[in-house]
């Protein structure tokens, strides 16, 4: 029995129009996945993510495992039960958030120890502790637990910290007992030779999925696409391709280019709170006060329930008071937006037009064109 079905359904040179089926949950693919760390998207409930064609979302095992703990969202019958989701649900594993705590963690062989930014206790974060949270919270995609280093850091460390991933790596797969859809992730840093020994390394393993790691992590963003390039269409062609934490229009577009069928980012919900908002024309910023009395939506061209039924002037208006509807509303517009763009992207593959597409895109997100 499949664990995880994966068919491409058209190609356009490395780009690929692909749907992704498992535990009977189906979604398209180039697919955006929207962040609910803690088991929600800040300020939408799921009749919202619904209403903006959201099919898969990320939350994050390492917050989950802290609060409000697994034994509680287990009793509950797993995260979607306690969320009220009833969509797909892909779990980070927890390697991104111990990296975030900066010079707090001690990283060995076993794994990693860190007091929680909660409340202080003593936290131990294994390979098999990781593969053990995301299966009791039966989440559908579980990453293994790996290691994200700093950028810059020097060919020893980086090497260092790719093989203790790869160790780490094939620890998951073999903790993952229940044989639940599993992804590896390649690490190494900004080395390309350390790329590939981490990504042929990991298709020996043979995972259910494979993710490009250790990338937003400060590097440039020419050196950011030159990984994508280099490894997106080598990893296996039969399964779905991820690249974890990119989020800018633009970048997806170049990484679907590549191969890559799933993306993650905070920049759509974060953004939409500090009043940046994403539109057919460019970026638009709230703030700005020309948009004081400017009684047209968002974006005329756009469908969401926040452009169908509010003025920018509105939520202008409820963002200089501080009105967690103006939260809310903005929220809905991005997200809307950025599942609207991967729908654009897989039509584009269909009809072989995605670097008419992509065109479009360098001209609307120009830094000339973002206000």
């Amino acid at each position: 029995m499949n664990i995880m079905d994966f068919k491409i359904i058209s190609k356009n040179n490395n780009a690929r129009a692909a749907e992704l089926e498992i535990n009977g949950k189906r979604i398209k693919t180039p697919a955006f996945m929207t962040i609910g760390t803690y088991g929600a998207v800040k300020t939408l409930d799921v009749d919202d993510l619904k209403n903006c064609n959201v099919e898969i979302i990320l939350s994050n095992a390492f917050h989950l495992m802290l609060r409000p703990g697994t034994n509680l969202i287990e009793k509950y019958g797993g995260l979607h039960k306690f969320m009220g989701w009833d969509g797909l649900i892909l779990t980070d594993s927890g390697g991104y958030q111990v990296f975030s705590l900066g010079k707090d963690v001690k990283i060995n062989k076993i794994g990693a120890e860190f007091r929680s930014p909660f409340n202080g206790d003593k936290v131990l974060m294994t390979p098999e502790i990781s593969i053990d949270v995301q299966t009791k919270i039966n989440t559908d995609i579980m990453m293994i637990f790996d290691e994200c280093i700093k950028y810059p850091s020097d060919l020893k460390e980086t090497e260092r910290s790719m093989e203790l991933s790869l160790d780490w790596a094939l620890r998951s797969k073999k903790a993952n007992t229940q044989n639940k859809a599993l992804f590896g992730i390649v690490q190494g840093g900004m080395y390309p030779n350390l790329r590939e020994r981490s990504r042929n390394e990991l298709i020996k393993m043979d995972f259910d999925g494979y993710a490009l790691g250790g990338l937003s992590v400060g590097e440039p963003t020419e050196l950011m696409y030159e990984i994508i390039v280099e490894n997106g269409p080598k990893l296996p062609p039969h399964k779905p391709r991820y690249v974890m934490g990119i989020g800018k229009p633009l970048d997806i577009a170049y990484a679907v280019r590549e191969g890559i069928d799933m993306f993650d980012c905070v920049i759509p919900t974060r953004n939409a709170r500090n009043g940046q908002l994403f539109t057919t024309t460019g970026i638009k910023r709230i703030r700005n006060a020309k948009y004081a009395t400017d009684s047209s939506p968002i974006d005329e061209k756009c469908n969401c329930y926040t452009c169908q039924n509010y003025s920018i002037s509105y939520i202008r208006h409820l963002d200089r008071c501080n009105e967690v509807l103006a939260a809310r509303l903005m929220t809905i517009h991005n997200v809307y937006f950025y599942q609207n763009l991967m729908s654009l992207l897989r039509d584009a593959i269909i009809n072989s037009s995605l670097d008419d597409l992509i065109k479009q895109l360098e001209n609307n997100y120009s830094e000339v064109k973002n206000d």
